[in-house]
């Protein structure tokens, strides 16, 4: 075999370039129901997964991340007491909630149900009930992707519902890291199951991604999402052959083809055909790591304080999510 001339080799670079900006970077062997995909190993940056990651797309109820983040960096009191009012119901697509209409919680079951279970009205009550109302609280989700340097993202209401809440697969890589680092989020998109009491019924609420309970798994944080402009989205921070990942999938068909498609995803880094999965030495905490299997646990969440809801061990079933129930999230 001959030896390639510098102009070839650069030709080849180029074009290697080219097809990771337009997010074109998809093993052979790796085959993916969800229109755009991104992997990204969360310790290194390095992108072992991309399928139309520049893509800007609705992103339904993966929304509510931005949505906690700005309940958790406003301050306000978790334990406070909101009510689920009339005006929270969901009156643009008129989806199904288990969230009854006078139902009385603290803000911090209201930001659990919004992210274990999706809960809409549960994420409508934080929005309407932030200083300035649902107006500024938008305001504040806006400020934040600006913060986090999300240039394809806007956000038009806190749970997903409107097709104008936006982003790109690269920038959602953005926001689950950012996410990953509360204790709350990490801890409530993780919890299987919780209860709450309403009126004098005991309502049961149970995460929308299955995988959480998966023994072969190690989720750190998770978030679903469906409308129909959407498609099935599905997001996760996990452990994967030893290496922190981010995992984005957007628009996927069928009902559970994104979490066929995470544990393609998942075969793929663990199996024989799998690249090399180490990391290229590097600086990070202002040493060199010599090249190694990167090894790195998920740190222990807080576990949310004065919780009135239990959290049962019991396996959750498989959300459903489509227009035949009217459920979304």
């Amino acid at each position: 075999m001959g030896i390639l001339s510098r102009g070839t080799l650069l030709a080849v670079a180029f074009l290697g370039a080219l097809a990771v900006q337009a997010g074109a970077l998809l093993p052979k062997r790796l085959v993916l129901r969800s229109a755009s995909a991104l992997v990204q190993d969360q310790a290194t940056g390095e992108f072992l997964v991309q399928k139309r990651s520049g893509e800007v797309l609705p992103i339904a109820s993966l929304t509510k991340l931005v949505t906690a983040m700005v309940v958790l960096d406003s301050g306000l009191d978790l334990h406070q007491p909101i009510t689920i009012l009339e005006e929270d119901k969901d009156f643009l697509r008129h989806s199904r909630s288990r969230l009854p209409v006078g139902t009385t919680l603290t803000r911090e079951q209201a930001l659990l149900l919004a992210l274990m279970s999706s809960e809409n009205r549960a994420a409508r009550a934080l929005g309407r009930t932030f200083p300035g109302g649902m107006g500024a609280f938008c305001t504040a989700m806006n400020t934040k992707a600006h913060q986090l340097g999300l240039l394809d993202s806007r956000f038009e209401d806190p749970a997903g519902l409107s097709s104008g809440n936006v982003a790109s697969a690269l920038d959602i890589a953005r926001i689950v890291d950012a996410a990953h680092h509360y204790p709350a989020i990490r801890t409530f998109t993780t919890t299987t199951a919780t209860s709450i009491l309403s009126g004098h019924r005991v309502l049961e609420f149970h995460n929308t991604n299955h995988l959480v309970q998966n023994p072969k798994w190690q989720i750190g944080l998770s978030k679903t999402g469906f409308i129909d402009e959407s498609g099935q989205c599905l997001v996760m921070q996990a452990q994967v052959a030893h290496r922190p990942v981010l995992i984005v999938l957007l628009d996927a068909t069928g009902k559970q083809s994104r979490f066929e498609d995470a544990n393609r995803i998942r075969q793929w880094m663990e199996g024989p055909d799998a690249a090399v999965v180490r990391v290229a030495s590097h600086r990070r905490a202002g040493r060199r790591v010599r090249s190694k299997v990167m090894r790195v646990s998920t740190a222990s969440a807080r576990r949310p304080s004065r919780m009135t809801s239990s959290t049962p061990r019991r396996a959750a079933a498989p959300a459903r999510r489509n227009r035949r129930n009217g459920r979304l999230g």
